[in-house]
């Protein structure tokens, strides 16, 4: 089991980018869930929010899947560590992020090809109408192996009518929400995936 001081340890190590903060700490519990309790070596994780990645890195150090003593170099011109994640250099990330929106239709073509996915994205970041083609897709060709987990801190410009799992479950998919900050509620959400359409973990922050 990933510890708490462990992660905290590593995170007071990723300075310069304090602008992040918020963002990155929203990601913080659903990704110690997934790292600790729900990905399988054989899946793969793609990180569509990539902005504010401090939470992530901390994570994979913690895991081991990065060394520690890069944490201090955070953003600097020779670091593994960027402002957004480098999949040539940290493995883990699964894609390298930048623009938002492209995270789900990569995550998309990969399930396709059979492998458990993983795709985590902000809920402003479904404002992009390049990640709606990739839900009504696979929604509507029953893509099971595919696990979108939105954090949905309320960031969304648009919102949407019955929240953010009314429109993934129209189009197919199934969807539970959870406490963003409840590392049982989290993991229970994901085992909600009934391995026959692609499910949506909506987790709630409240900041």
């Amino acid at each position: 089991m990933l510890a708490h001081d462990d992660v905290t340890a590593a995170l007071t190590r990723l300075t310069g980018d304090e602008k992040h903060d918020r963002s990155s700490y929203s990601t913080l519990d659903v990704l110690r869930v997934l790292f600790d309790r729900v990905l399988g070596p054989d899946d793969r994780f793609m990180l569509s929010k990539g902005h504010g990645p401090a939470a992530f890195y901390a994570v994979l150090a913690a895991k081991g899947l990065i060394p520690a003593d890069a944490l201090d170099g955070f953003g600097s011109f020779d670091s593994i560590l960027g402002y957004h994640p480098d999949r040539t250099l940290v493995p883990a990330a699964g894609i390298g992020s930048g623009s938002l929106g492209h995270g789900l239709p990569i995550a998309v073509g990969s399930a396709l090809a059979g492998r458990r996915v993983v795709c985590l994205v902000g809920d402003a970041e479904l404002d992009e109408g390049s990640n709606w083609e990739a839900v009504q897709y696979a929604g509507r060709i029953g893509l099971a192996s595919l696990t979108a987990v939105v954090i949905d801190n309320r960031s969304s410009t648009y919102h949407w009518p019955g929240g953010v799992e009314a429109r993934f479950a129209l189009e197919g998919w199934t969807a539970t929400v959870c406490d963003g900050r409840d590392h049982d509620a989290i993991a229970r959400a994901f085992a909600d995936a009934t391995g026959e359409r692609p499910h949506v973990v909506v987790a709630e922050i409240v900041e």
